[in-house]
This record gives structure tokens, sequence and C-alpha cells, in this order.
């Protein structure tokens, strides 16, 4: 993208500069609206269950910069002449379900025929841009807090090949289906301002971006990260994904030391699909915060490092 050009409009608040979780523009003063788009091929059998975990994931992007949704278009790839349009209609009810859990609206969509399935949406929310949160305003001395539990990718490779437990499934499912719209509340509450969503580049390469973007270094406690049931014994190379690998190939300015346990090391570049929110905070309101986000349902919620000056890697996992 580097190639490309840019855009100098002043109403631009948040665009591609900072590898950011969504794009801002502000249409007047207290008001601007937040857009965001991602679909990706199913994760899980259950089509219905797909549906909801794309669009919440897709609304991850807008509650990582403390918006609000309002509207969702669907985006769908689909082999209609092999497979029954009952199957893209569950996966369509399933989005809507989640859509409407949120408190905004499906507006429409496009669909393609394609060779497999793809589903996801572009979703748009609002914010006030005095009170959002971004992935540029890490300050040292803060505390690092992730609300939901690691290993969605390897549970779900597992799937794929029929290594995975029914437990760890259900963990995965249940964390992947729900919202971070609490999570996203409670942090602005607390008046956080450098949030990010853990996705596809996992938490060592959404670290990194903060840390790129802030100007700092992220140390990440591994024993400290909170982790889905059944995921540390599914965390072998079996079931890793090419993600993980390029994940790793793209974090050459990250260390994770080689003390931490093999399964945690694998779990910190582990992709995450519709994962939690990683949030900066005070440091003597960071229990605090934890114990809200555990109030409100994200009982996985945990201060997982800190922020300190620059050093040579941009994230330091120990």
């Amino acid at each position: 993208m580097r190639n490309l050009p840019s855009f100098a409009d002043p109403a631009l608040l948040v665009g591609a500069d900072h590898m950011s979780d969504a794009g801002v523009y502000q249409l007047a003063p207290g008001l601007a609206i937040v857009q965001s788009l991602d679909f990706f091929p199913p994760v899980v059998d259950d089509p219905y269950v797909y549906g909801q975990i794309a669009s919440a994931n897709a609304l991850s992007d807008l509650y990582a910069m403390g918006a609000t949704p309002r509207t969702a278009l669907n985006i769908v790839g689909f082999p209609d002449k092999e497979l029954d349009l009952a199957i893209l209609e569950q996966i369509l009810r399933g989005a809507s379900e989640r859509v409407i859990a949120a408190g905004a609206v499906v507006v429409g969509g496009h669909s393609v025929r394609d060779a497999e399935i793809k589903f996801g949406q572009a979703v748009t929310g609002v914010v006030d841009p005095s009170r959002m949160m971004t992935n540029d305003s890490a300050g040292a001395g803060e505390a690092l807090v992730l609300t939901k539990g690691l290993g969605t990718g390897v549970i779900t490779t597992a799937l794929r090949g029929d290594r995975c437990p029914a437990v760890a499934l259900d963990a995965a499912t249940a964390s992947m289906i729900r919202l971070n719209s609490d999570a996203s509340r409670i942090a602005v509450e607390f008046g956080v301002r450098c949030a990010t969503d853990v996705t596809g580049f996992g938490v060592v390469g959404h670290a990194r971006e903060v840390a790129l973007a802030s100007g700092v270094t992220l140390r990440v406690r591994a024993s400290a990260l909170p982790i889905l049931d059944g995921a540390l014994d599914l965390a072998i190379v079996e079931n890793r994904s090419g993600a993980s690998r390029t994940n790793r190939e793209g974090a050459p300015d990250c260390l994770v030391g080689q003390d931490v346990q093999p399964a945690l090391r694998e779990l910190a570049y582990d992709p995450q699909t519709s994962g939690g929110l990683l949030l900066c905070i005070a440091k003597d309101r960071a229990d605090a915060l934890c114990a809200a986000l555990r109030a409100s349902g994200d009982g996985a919620a945990a201060i997982v490092g800190e922020v300190i000056p620059r050093e040579e890697s941009l994230v330091v996992v120990v």
C-alpha cells in the first residue's frame, strides 16, 4: 500500500496510516462515522454459527474504536451450483442475529458466485471523536488487558482435521460469537484511549501494530495470557495454520523468550477469529477494569503485560 495515494482530507481522522482497526471520518462536531470490512471462509461446520461468527468478527473492528454499530452490508461468495441455497440462508440468518444483538441493522449487501463459501460484512458505526479509542496512543507505564481467551486458530484448524474435542470447540464457538460490545463500552467508561482487537495477526501481531503506531514496546507475560479450554493441548505443529506461520514471519522485530512454554509460544502467534480487545490503561485502574469486564460476561479478562519505552523489539513475550 505504500505506493498508493494518500488522502489529506482534514475530516479523515483515521485512515490506513497506522494499520488501524477501522477508518474514521468526521461528519460534524462530536460525530464521526467508523467503517470496516471483513470476510473469510467457514471456520465451523454449522452455517448459522458461521454467520454469527463472521458478523461478530466484523463488528469487532468498530468496538475496538469505541464506536456504536449502526449498519451492516453482507458480502457473499457462494457456489450456488454445488450447494443448496438453504445453507446461505442460514449463514445470513446467523449474521442478522448478531447485527440485531449489536443494535444495528442490515441494509443490504452483494453476492458473487464463487468456488467456495466466503462471507462477511462491511460495517458502519458512529463515535464521538473525543471518546474514540485508537491503536496509536499507548503510553509507557500503562497496563495491558486482554478481554478474551486465545486459541481459536488451533481449535478451528484441529476441527478441520477431525482432531478437536467437543469441549474445545464449544469454548471457541462461544468466544467467537460473543460481541465485544460490553468490553468496548466499559473500556470507554474507564477512559481507555488505546485499543485494538486481536484477530488474524494474533496477539503478537496486533500488539506490534500498537507498538509501531505509538512508539513504544509492549511486554507480554505469556503465563498471564487467558487461554480457551482445550487450546493448550491443541497448540501443536499439526494444528498450526498457514496464517500462524506468516504471523511469525511478519514479526521479526518481536521477541518471544526461549523460556516460554512451547504451547504458549504457539498461541502467541495463533490467528484469532473474533478475538478479544487488547486495552492499554493506567496501572492503578487495571484491576478495576478487569473486574468490570468479568462482571459483564468477559470472564477471561486479565492483565497480560505492560507498555514500556521503545526497545529494540516492538513486542517482548516473556
